[in-house]
């Protein structure tokens, strides 16, 4: 049992990306900041792992030097419909492939050193605001802090009162080994679905794919059965499935994935990262908005612990700044998420895109940001 007399700053409640750079960030302001994480690192993530080159730099002045991990520099696109009709096109700020293991993990070591208490294995279970402080109750006991934050990813926790539906996507992941281009990132459909292939670190590529929950009920809720059945009728898929060694025993899996509109500061929380803005895949780039989203919380949050702003100003300055930084990315995503996976338009859209390069490389343009 965690037995806590200290009144942190901060308390944030999941140690994916976004709430490891912020802890860190806030750290390194001079905060006292305790990180609640339900697993253990290091641990696999269901993940694109592709980030855009926009947060390089970022991601270094929090202490990892990316250079030292030889990772792949990935500047090509490449998009195939059902059918296998493909469209290439160069990604002009371009991205680096690095897996949730190796970077969750460089990252929570850099938040340990740093000073942040880093609770694993320790489950936030309810979240209660009283006379401007905060109680967060987990399985290890109580935690207090001036500010709770929200890093949860996708999944909203128990605690947290839902508004909406289930979610009706599912994400499945896997590691492998193959041979294809390291500096090239590929985007294949199907049926109700898209898969992501691209290099990450070490020897390995990540294959990760979104559909819908109703296909792999159509397939007696079978994954294998269902990538034979739908994703492979894609030629791509198959011959990458039939000819690539898999390195994961079974694949990752996360369910109930929605991607319904939230809000950047609910029931007394701030959130950042997927918990605050229903982030699709197809928005390019989610860690990287998860990070940016970070250090503009910290810069907030910093301003409020030095009693320059109110909570008021915070929770204001939080959600006006995450409207204008990811609004028109969320929503470019969530129209290729329309469009793509389905037959007619994929092929449609893909199709009209190789005929209009220009507009192709405006469509890239809008789902990556700018470094910072």
């Amino acid at each position: 049992m965690h037995t806590n007399t200290t009144l942190y700053d901060c308390a944030i409640i999941g140690g994916g990306l976004a709430g490891l750079c912020l802890a860190i960030q806030l750290k390194q302001q001079g905060h006292s900041v305790v990180l609640i994480e339900k697993n253990s690192y290091p641990l696999h993530k269901v993940c694109g792992e592709y980030i855009s080159m926009e947060s390089w730099d970022f991601i270094q002045s929090l202490g990892l030097n990316l250079s030292e991990l030889n990772l792949p520099i990935i500047n090509t696109l490449n998009i195939t419909a059902h059918n296998g009709y493909k469209v290439a096109a160069p990604l002009a700020l371009g991205g680096f492939g690095i897996s949730r293991y190796t970077l969750d993990d460089e990252l929570a070591t850099i938040a340990k050193n740093t000073g942040v208490t880093v609770l694993q294995n320790c489950k936030a279970t309810d979240v209660v605001l009283a006379n401007e402080q905060y109680t967060t109750t987990t399985n290890n006991g109580t935690i207090t802090s001036k500010l709770v934050c929200g890093s949860y990813g996708k999944l909203t926790p128990n605690f947290i009162p839902q508004h909406t539906t289930k979610g009706q996507y599912i994400g499945v992941k896997y590691h492998i080994k193959t041979i294809l281009p390291i500096d090239t990132i590929s985007l294949h459909n199907f049926n109700d679905g898209y898969c992501g292939v691209s290099k990450v670190d070490k020897d390995t590529y990540c294959m990760c794919y979104l559909t819908t929950v109703a296909n792999l009920r159509n397939n007696n809720n079978d994954i294998k059965l269902m990538e034979k059945n739908v994703l492979m009728q894609n030629p791509h898929l198959h011959t990458l499935f039939n000819t690539a060694t898999f390195v994961f025993d079974a694949p990752l899996v996360i369910s109930q994935i929605s991607f319904n509109k939230k809000k950047a500061y609910a029931n007394n929380v701030l959130m950042l990262g997927d918990a605050a803005g229903a982030i699709a895949p197809l928005c390019g780039n989610g860690m990287s908005i998860g990070m940016r989203a970070s250090k503009l919380l910290a810069t907030n949050i910093n301003l409020f612990l030095q009693h320059k702003i109110t909570k008021v100003q915070l929770v204001a300055n939080y959600s006006t700044q995450w409207d204008s930084n990811f609004a028109l990315r969320i929503k470019v995503g969530y129209y290729l998420q329309q469009l793509f996976g389905k037959r007619l338009t994929t092929l449609w859209a893909l199709t009209v895109l190789n005929k209009f390069p220009k507009l192709l490389s405006k469509v890239i343009t809008l789902t990556h940001g700018k470094p910072f």
